[in-house]
């Protein structure tokens, strides 16, 4: 692996503190997580939730928002309502996943998980760019603007096939259903493995059950990825 330092910068207002790293060292894990928080929680929520998945092995890596939110008007509001910080917003994941990728973390070993805005963050990403990762877990969350969007599928991209798990509860106050459900479509139109749940559930919150779905997600992905380097340095 090569150095572990992120880029910063302060033309973004999202880039100028690195993010926070948490679970296994980035020169010493097996797999990376990209936990993007949701509005006003801050990388501290997802460390939590990295606690509760509890899993060696795993390099937590926790962007940290800009006055603890990505961008400022809620997720259905038109587009050039939240801008520029909802394009300042992606270009901080895409740069974020670039210096994972200059350290020598492959795509196909990094997962994408959003939580809240977070998801619907990660979600907007997925959609446009329709990058290589590993699996993505997007719970509460769905693309951004005010209707249906059309999403034409980028030449070569990173979809197809991958494990993509949305969760949603059928009555959240900040996320509809109504959204939640052709954002997994939308996914799924362009090739990924969708599992979509739904819960009868009034909190806003990551339920026992969820943290049991991202723990097994992630121990099946590291797995693989123990496996892969083992046949690579012991071929038959």
């Amino acid at each position: 692996m090569g150095g572990t330092a992120f880029t910063t910068t302060p033309e973004n207002p999202h880039l100028t503190a690195p993010p926070v790293l948490h679970g296994a060292p980035l020169d010493q894990a097996g797999l990376v997580v990209y936990a993007v928080h949701g509005r006003t929680q801050g990388p501290a929520f997802m460390v939590e939730q990295a606690d509760r998945v509890n899993l060696p092995g795993v390099a937590w890596v926790c962007p940290q928002a800009d006055a603890d939110t990505w961008y400022p008007q809620g997720f259905l509001a038109p587009l050039d309502d939240n801008q520029p910080r909802l394009d300042q917003a992606l270009d901080t994941v895409r740069t974020h996943l670039a210096d994972l990728g200059r350290m020598g973390w492959a795509a196909q070993d990094v997962v994408l998980f959003g939580f809240s805005q977070g998801a619907c963050l990660l979600a907007e990403y997925l959609l446009r760019d329709q990058p290589s990762c590993a699996s993505a877990f997007l719970h509460t969350g769905g693309y951004l603007g005010p209707g249906k969007r059309p999403w034409p599928a980028v030449p070569e991209s990173g979809l197809p096939g991958t494990e993509t798990v949305l969760l949603c509860a059928e009555e959240d106050e900040f996320v509809p259903l109504d959204r939640a459900e052709p954002t997994a479509g939308a996914l799924a139109s362009l090739g990924a493995r969708i599992e979509f749940t739904t819960y009868d559930d009034p909190l806003h919150h990551l339920n026992e059950d969820s943290i049991v779905r991202l723990r097994r997600m992630l121990r099946t992905r590291l797995l693989e990825r123990v496996e892969i380097v083992a046949e690579a340095e012991h071929p038959a």
